[in-house]
């Protein structure tokens, strides 16, 4: 069983891929977790629709073919952080890789949408992606302090 974040592109400000970095290796120590970067597709190559798809194709290809794909997007669903570490709990006791994935600046499109089993908000406003993965790293982590009882999570 595998966690799979599938995002969009790379930080491209060095202190938020530092903060990245170092919520996706504390989050590590709790879930197996892998993460995966796909090229972003240039705005000039067409329609935000086409970017979006083509984005989202290198999304799918970056996770395990039987997967469960989850969604984050501004209308999925929403959760505390003691609600989301119960949901990734039974995942992995389920025993069945999760990718959640996080498009690039122009969300995800249909192919991803079509795929996925579930949407997951991380926020009720919409955040740039960057800034997406770093929330879902530290509730990724803070799910795990919850899940440990441990003192992180107030």
């Amino acid at each position: 069983m595998q966690f799979v974040v599938a995002v969009v592109g790379k930080p491209r400000d060095a202190n938020l891929a530092g903060a990245i970095r170092e919520y996706e290796t504390r989050a590590g120590r709790y879930w197996p977790l892998e993460v995966h970067e796909v090229r972003e597709e240039p705005a000039k190559s067409g329609s935000a629709d086409l970017v979006r798809q083509r984005e989202g194709e290198r999304l799918l290809a970056a996770i395990p073919s039987a997967a469960q794909v989850v969604a984050c997007e501004l209308t999925g669903r929403t959760m505390t952080s003691e609600q989301f570490a119960r949901w990734m709990q039974e995942l992995r006791e389920r025993a069945r890789d999760v990718a959640i994935l996080i498009g690039g600046a122009y969300g995800l499109g249909d192919v991803v949408r079509t795929r996925a089993t579930t949407s997951l908000a991380l926020a009720p406003w919409t955040l740039p992606h960057e800034l997406a993965r770093l929330v879902l790293a530290e509730q990724v982590y803070r799910a795990g302090t919850i899940a440990r009882g441990e003192p992180y999570h107030k």
